[in-house]
């Protein structure tokens, strides 16, 4: 129902919009000629509205016309014939809608004010002047409209088909990350399972699959969501946490501090799994001692802010960014694509000190 009152009210306003601006045309024609015969003749013989009348009527001819011109340029295009049919066609057609607009005002002035009309075509001919000619120029404009609304309809169904192509995009590299995630993490937590099985721990091996299976079906749940609340990222980031520290046991911590404030904040889906996965296998993996991943957020002057750090060694000197592999540098373009210059990601690194991930979104809830 709400969306028929707003198609209502958007025709409503195009009609209007339509209006206006043909009244404007039949005021400035008014207006030319207005004063264009008080400099020729005594400003007391001319009357406005004398001069207005006319010049709104053809200005209403062309209101009406302009349908009918644009259905003959849709039907019968410039360009037909090589060109020189199409532009013969309009040519002809503009010099007799012009010649019958001048005759029936002509035929007008006749019957209502009561002018001989055995002199008709005399008459006509000879108060023919050059200024009829602009009901041409008409016309032509009302062609050169049809085109550019048909230009600008091209460029909106090109940025329509853009923004599509954006979200098919998005949606594959989504499903590609999820297809990233499942061989080897599942190669592994299985493995993990079979060691358990093999050494008796037949109940934290079933606690393993049962929290497998919970992660699997987040993930099959929102396969074609690509926003989610930093909530629910949480949640689910939090179930692969609890794999993986079951297969690290006491080598692998995870620190989480999040303020309330920043928990509705819509993200990118499977934004931060790709990153702490990342500071697992090349923050604590490669220490002989246990280690350490935090993940920190907060909503500061209308953004959000985000981090994921590790203990590691780090990455050492150089060019970082040329360090930072298939899952930082994917992250990057999905911030790009979607957020433009407002989605940043940073990276920082000490030898010995680990690494560090920044990501600054819009906070939008």
């Amino acid at each position: 129902m709400n969306a028929s009152v707003a198609a209502m009210e958007n025709r409503w306003i195009k009609i209007a919009a339509v209006i206006a601006g043909w009244a404007f045309v039949g005021l400035v024609l008014s207006l030319e000629i207005y004063f264009n015969n008080r400099a020729g003749m005594d400003m007391a013989r001319v009357d406005f509205w004398e001069v207005a009348v006319p010049q709104f009527g053809r200005a209403a001819m062309w209101a009406l016309m302009a349908p009918l011109i644009l259905r003959l340029r849709d039907k019968l295009p410039l360009n037909r014939g090589r060109w020189a049919g199409g532009i013969s066609f309009h040519l002809a057609m503009s010099f007799v809608v012009m010649a019958t607009y001048y005759l029936g005002r002509m035929l007008a002035y006749g019957i209502f004010w009561d002018e001989p009309l055995g002199d008709f075509w005399a008459s006509s001919l000879k108060g023919f002047y050059g200024r009829n000619i602009i009901d041409m120029a008409y016309y032509w404009a009302v062609i050169g409209f049809g085109y550019s609304l048909e230009i600008y309809r091209r460029y909106k169904n090109e940025e329509l088909r853009a923004a599509q192509l954006e979200t098919r995009l998005i949606e594959t590299e989504l499903k590609a990350l999820r297809e990233q995630l499942r061989p080897h993490f599942l190669f592994n937590t299985m493995n993990t399972i079979a060691v358990l099985v093999r050494e008796g721990k037949n109940d934290a091996a079933v606690s393993l699959i049962a929290r497998l299976s919970s992660l699997l079906r987040m993930s099959l749940d929102n396969t074609r969501v690509q926003e989610v609340t930093l909530r629910q990222e949480m949640d689910f980031l939090g179930r692969y946490i609890e794999i993986q520290q079951m297969r690290f046991s006491d080598r692998l911590s995870v620190n989480v501090d999040i303020e309330p404030a920043a928990m509705e904040a819509r993200i990118p889906n499977l934004l931060l799994q790709p990153i702490v996965e990342n500071a697992i296998l090349h923050g604590v993996v490669p220490k002989a001692g246990p280690g350490c991943v935090e993940v920190r957020g907060h909503v500061e002057a209308g953004t959000l802010h985000l981090e994921v750090s590790d203990d590691g060694p780090g990455l050492g000197d150089g060019n970082l960014r040329a360090k930072e592999g298939v899952g930082l540098t994917n992250t990057r373009e999905r911030l790009a694509k979607i957020y433009g210059a407002h989605g940043q990601l940073s990276l920082r690194s000490e030898p010995g000190r680990g690494v560090s991930v920044q990501i600054i979104l819009p906070c939008r809830t």
